[in-house]
């Protein structure tokens, strides 16, 4: 596998993101999707579903960032793959599985980033939400001085009044809360696709200060 240094962050990210790309992020060689066009529409493959994975690709192709703390690290690196097909429209792959979990890291017909098994949960409405996410969690677990995980039911017991949506990681089954002094990360998505409430995770990160809070972003993005 061929590594090489990031020279063109995608757009349309914060700040935040954009360092966290630049400065831990790499990129892998991959198969161009237009090498395939051709097989695909002999079989039946719409156009715009290629020009969408071509897309996808232009703009992640390659990337390969630290590990998520949930969902066994996500992605090993970000790259379209196979394909499926429902009443919805067309699926394809996200990216490779970085170990052997129970699902595919998909992305869905109108664009959300999310995991594939018995069932579908959108983790996050684009895959800028993703890289969002992965680059809060990396911030927060920097500067917080207490970090505390909840599992299952315990997860209840996080009161989230007085907190706001981190907006930039455009939240479904994940979402992130803003608080006084600490950032709360919930993670439902295995707990949805296999039906296993204990999947349930929440991360509060504490003692921040206004710094550890935005890490520079002055907005939601």
């Amino acid at each position: 596998m061929n590594l090489h240094l990031i020279d063109d962050v995608p757009d349309g990210l914060t700040r935040r993101a954009r360092y966290f790309v630049a400065s831990h992020g790499v990129k892998v060689d991959v198969r161009p999707v237009e090498g395939h066009r051709r097989w695909w529409l002999e079989r039946d493959i719409p156009a715009a579903t290629i020009d969408r994975m071509a897309a996808y690709q232009e703009r992640w192709g390659g990337l390969l960032l630290p590990p998520a703390s949930q969902y066994d690290g996500g992605p090993k690196y970000l790259d379209p793959d196979s394909l499926e097909s429902d009443s919805a429209g067309w699926w394809f792959e996200a990216g490779m599985q970085r170990t052997a979990v129970p699902y595919s890291f998909m992305i869905s017909p109108s664009g959300e980033f999310g995991i594939q098994g018995d069932r579908w949960a959108p983790l996050h409405a684009t895959v800028e939400g993703w890289v969002e996410s992965l680059a809060l969690a990396h911030h927060a677990s920097m500067w917080a001085k207490r970090v505390t995980k909840l599992v299952g039911d315990d997860v209840d017991v996080i009161e989230l009044n007085g907190y706001e949506p981190v907006r930039e990681v455009r939240g479904l089954a994940d979402t992130w809360w803003r608080g006084p002094d600490s950032l709360v990360a919930l993670y439902a998505g295995e707990a949805a696709v296999m039906s296993f409430p204990r999947g349930r995770i929440a991360l509060v990160y504490s003692g921040l200060d206004e710094w550890g809070l935005r890490g520079g972003v002055d907005d939601d993005g």
